[in-house]
């Protein structure tokens, strides 16, 4: 079990929190600063936000002698990325009402909104809850947003198996009612009551964040790996047969201390009816409740547990709990982790378009007006959206009958040309959030990859490479959240300019790539792709991928 008297500060936070309530109040009422109490700036994440302030303009600010300019970041509950026609709507009325007008589609198939000021978060919420929308567990040290395969397209049972996104989401729910007291004003609890109590959470929560991922074989889509908890879909003869379950992904470390690791989860067994599958999962999470680390927290994902604990001695301990053992994994196979862009129809004769959102960021700007064709698709209520975990969107569910009434408005707004024209190599590519409002940024991740990519597309083209799938990522800090470590050429920022170069994962999401070349600038960066994209021209085997290339030629050789 965790030490209990050595709890980091971030614990005491918790448990003293009242169920999540803290201080949350008088920090909203406090009107001489923007920012709120340090204590709540921990116990907000359970409410779906984080307080953030403009990094771009903290110098200017500083020489005024002015407080930093912090706003907060929202982020919504969306269990497998769904959004009806309606609720976007809502979202962009929110949106532009409160925030910087920006949504941001996110690697884990959700929307968030940035740069709202204090006084603007409890009307953004309610403005949410009117439009049957919520941010609860979508940050903190509880199970986030449940990711799922989301093109109907990987299967004619897609459907059954997207419901267990939802199941799941609520099943892992907190039974606080903090959230519905402080933002939407609820009566106050008086005395903590009985339905309040929590057997999953308690009053201490998880060690750490906890994410989950659904896969159907054999698109790897939502990089299942990557996740602390990951079911894959194991379909024979048109039947869902149930979920070979994986734990113990997690990509975050930290620069300079080799005790972090990236690591891709374990495979530990099969699970046939969907009363084991949600046991073994709720079980999962008590044991890491109860074995992780709570003194350090760089420490406290379950793949450290798992690996302190032994795969076998974790796995005991779960079917300790669920009562049942798990039988062996099945066979399944991944063969690609892509979108499927483009048009396509399902079984039930319903349409799909899958548009490319470079980075999730869905605004109009010079280019493109995105934000603007995909509210007016929105408001023909002929379709729903679906977002991807490569930060794309899908609008779904289109009546053969509808379809040209969509594709006329993706045309005259240039959303087809848009996503025709975007190279593989920008399609392939995800980056996070990172500068101006993310304080963990040591570097620059989506404003600057796009242009990365831009002098990166001559050097493919001159060795013939354009059609290549290579997935390049981008994080302007060592915690993962666009996933470098997982792409076959990764990129993650160790100060403003430079980039750590990762190689050798391969295309499936299978297999982490290899830290290859430290601290690079731009100009670096270009010359040593170069070489590899040469090399990989001239000395690839039939229908190799670069991931395998490079982890043949310059990691396993290591």
């Amino acid at each position: 079990m965790s030490d209990k008297n050595n709890l980091s500060a971030i614990e005491r936070i918790k448990t003293a929190s009242d169920g999540l309530r803290g201080s949350i109040e008088q920090s909203l009422q406090d009107e001489i600063t923007g920012a709120i109490r340090e204590d709540d700036t921990a116990v907000i994440k359970f409410h779906g936000m984080y307080q953030q302030d403009d990094r771009d303009r903290r110098d200017e600010r500083s020489e005024k002698k002015l407080d930093r300019l912090y706003t907060f970041m929202i982020r919504l509950r969306l269990p497998g990325g769904f959004i009806s026609a309606k609720k976007w709507i809502a979202a962009n009325e929110i949106a532009h009402d409160n925030s910087t007008g920006v949504i941001k589609i996110t690697t884990r198939q959700t929307i968030q909104l940035h740069g709202l000021i204090k006084s603007k978060v409890r009307p953004t919420i309610q403005s949410f809850h009117e439009a049957n929308l919520d941010s609860i567990a979508t940050c903190g040290d509880i199970n986030r947003n449940v990711a799922c395969s989301s093109h109907p397209g990987e299967s004619p049972l897609h459907a059954q198996v997207f419901a267990y996104a939802d199941k799941i989401s609520t099943l892992l729910m907190p039974k606080t009612k903090a959230y519905y007291e402080i933002w939407l004003e609820d009566e106050k609890i008086a005395e903590k009551k009985e339905e309040e109590i929590d057997p999953l959470y308690q009053d201490r929560y998880l060690p750490r964040k906890f994410k989950i991922g659904i896969a159907i074989p054999p698109n790897n889509d939502v990089d299942l790996f990557t996740n602390d908890l990951g079911l894959i879909a194991i379909i024979e003869n048109n039947e869902l047969k149930g979920f070979n379950i994986a734990i113990g992904g997690g990509l975050s470390t930290t620069h300079g201390n080799a005790q972090t690791y990236a690591r891709l989860g374990t495979v530990i067994g099969f699970a046939d009816t969907e009363e084991k599958v949600l046991k073994t999962i709720y079980e999962v999470l008590t044991v890491q409740r109860d074995f992780g680390n709570r003194s350090d927290r760089k420490l406290a994902r379950l793949k450290y547990t798992l690996d302190n604990m032994g795969v076998d001695k974790y796995r005991e301990e779960v079917e300790s709990r669920t009562g049942f053992k798990l039988e062996p994994a099945r066979p399944y196979e991944f063969t690609q982790r892509s979108d499927r862009y483009g048009w396509m129809q399902n079984k039930a004769g319903l349409w799909y378009y899958t548009l490319f959102i470079e980075n999730g960021r869905v605004l109009d700007d010079e280019k493109l007006a995105l934000k603007t064709a995909l509210l007016e698709v929105a408001r023909t209520d002929k379709s729903n959206f679906l977002f991807t975990s490569n930060q794309n969107m899908i609008i779904s569910d289109v009546a053969d009958a509808d379809k040209e009434t969509i594709n006329e408005i993706l045309a005259r707004f240039k959303i087809l040309e848009h996503t025709d024209a975007a190279s593989n190599a920008r399609k392939n590519s995800i980056a996070c959030v990172a500068l101006p409002t993310c304080p963990l940024a040591l570097a620059e991740g989506q404003r600057y990859m796009p242009t990365l990519i831009s002098k990166i597309e001559p050097i493919l083209a001159k060795y013939q490479l354009n059609d290549e799938d290579i997935i390049m990522r981008m994080t302007g800090c060592p915690n993962g959240c666009a996933r470098p470590y997982a792409a076959e050429i990764g990129f993650v920022g160790t100060a403003p300019g430079h980039y750590n170069l990762h190689i050798g994962g391969d295309n499936e999401g299978e297999r982490l790539n290899t830290l290859y070349k430290e601290s690079l600038d731009e100009t670096a960066i270009l010359n040593e792709l170069d070489g590899l994209f040469a090399a990989f021209k001239t000395e690839r085997k039939e229908k190799e991928s670069f991931g395998d290339f490079s982890y043949r030629k310059y990691v396993a050789t290591v």
